[in-house]
């Protein structure tokens, strides 16, 4: 007899998150009958305690910053989100966690027993370069430290052809 649970499929998302990769996490767990798990990673605060569901309560790294005792899902990014899944007829749920990105994807995919990650790809400008300088890809974090399938969602996938911008000839 086998055990009947909930099938998960964990998404990074940011604040202002890209629709392709929401339709696409959603038309993967429609495929994959499972319930997406929407995560925003805080990266200006730790983890105090961590939830058997993979949410978390953190603090603020920085001490000047108030403490706040529950970390939040943006409430206009859940409503984007929660319009998408309905189109597909999934199920969505929502975890606010905390530290390096990778970590904590890689760790609630882990806590869930998740099917897969979903990220999008990073979508360039100066903000993602920056980002991508000092921190490295989240999707290649991923790709090395976890053990789950990862789905990279392009965001602004380059022309046949085209220099890729991490492989640009230094002058």
């Amino acid at each position: 007899m086998t055990e009947d649970r909930d099938r998960y499929i964990v998404v990074g998302v940011t604040p202002h998150q890209p629709p392709p990769v929401l339709r696409e996490a959603a038309r993967f767990a429609r495929q994959f009958s499972a319930v997406i798990v929407c995560a925003n990673v805080s990266i200006g605060h730790y983890v105090v305690t961590e939830h058997s569901d993979g949410s978390v309560e953190s603090r603020p790294i920085d001490p000047d910053q108030p403490d706040w005792d529950t970390a939040v899902f943006e409430r206009v990014l859940a409503d984007k989100i929660r319009g998408l899944a309905a189109q597909e007829g999934v199920r969505v749920e929502f975890r606010q966690l905390a530290g390096d990105i990778a970590h904590a994807l890689g760790r609630l995919a882990e806590v869930l027993d998740a099917e897969m990650i979903i990220v999008g790809s990073r979508q360039g400008g100066l903000r993602s370069s920056m980002h991508e300088f000092f921190g490295g890809s989240v999707a290649a974090h991923l790709a090395h430290r976890q053990p789950r399938p990862l789905v990279v969602i392009p965001l602004s996938p380059a022309a046949t052809g085209a220099r890729l911008p991490r492989y640009e000839p230094r002058q």
